[in-house]
This record gives C-alpha cells, sequence and structure tokens, in this order.
C-alpha cells in the first residue's frame, strides 16, 4: 500500500519511480543544428515610381522631364526624396520658404528622386500587360477541369 494519497510526481519522488520507468533518451545521433534558419526572401530592386500616376520610371530617366505616361513634372516635391508631409514646409531639408505646390516644377536645390526598394514576387513583374492579367488567369485556373 502507498504511503501518499495521491501518485503525482512531488518533491517526495524517490528514485523506485525512476528505475521502474525507462529512459526517454532516443537512441541514434542527433541533427546538429547552428543558429536560427535562414530565411528565403524574394530578389530585391531598386525602383523609382512616378508620384502621379505609379509608373516605374526608367533608370535613365531625365529628372528635369516629365513622366512619359501622364507627363507629371519630375522634379517637383511630390517626387522627392525629401518630401514629407509632415516636417516644417513639407521638406525634411532646411529650406527658407514654403514652396506652395507640390506637384509643380521647382527649382530646389535638395533634390533627389525617391527610390524604394521592392520585392520582386513573380518573375517578370512590373507594369507589363501580362502582369496585370495574372490574377484573372489564377482565378480561371482555380475552376478548370
Amino acid at each position: 500500500m502507498s504511503d501518499r494519497k495521491y501518485r503525482q510526481r512531488g518533491y517526495q519522488d524517490s528514485d523506485r519511480d525512476r528505475r521502474d520507468k525507462p529512459s526517454g533518451n532516443r537512441s541514434g545521433p542527433k541533427p546538429e543544428t547552428f543558429g536560427p534558419r535562414t530565411p528565403n526572401f524574394p530578389a530585391a530592386h531598386t525602383v523609382v515610381r512616378c508620384a502621379g500616376c505609379g509608373t516605374i520610371l526608367p533608370a535613365d530617366f531625365d529628372p528635369q522631364g516629365r513622366c512619359p505616361r501622364c507627363g507629371f513634372e519630375l522634379h517637383s516635391c511630390k517626387q522627392c526624396a525629401y518630401f514629407e508631409s509632415a516636417a516644417r514646409f513639407e521638406c525634411t531639408r532646411p529650406i527658407n520658404a514654403r514652396i506652395p505646390r507640390k506637384d509643380v516644377r521647382n527649382e530646389c536645390s535638395y533634390f533627389a528622386p525617391r527610390t524604394t526598394i521592392e520585392r520582386q514576387t513573380s518573375p517578370g513583374s512590373g507594369n507589363s500587360v501580362r502582369a496585370s492579367n495574372d490574377p484573372r488567369q489564377a482565378f480561371e485556373n482555380l475552376f478548370k477541369k
């Protein structure tokens, strides 16, 4: 008969429980892993998009010119990397006077085109006609027999 009322493991356990039960050690070598797994990120590339229509501009675009698709002035505050609507005069650089219209051409000496790093999620992604039809094609492929 047992000297305890309940058979839960606790501070009064002795070696008799360990002798009766087999050890939980598994036979065979354990695989060695060092550190976290390396994530498999998709490729990234830097692009400049038009602030008016969102078109990806070519790498050799003229910052003094206009967008080839919509005609938006590229040397404007909205296209600049330092444009911030919450900052003083809506610019993170120390300018002396506010430029009233942010979408027209100006002669700011701090201008730098806004570049972004985008992930390439599918081959051939970009502004192509085929890329715009991919969601429809994927939807139609779901219900093919």
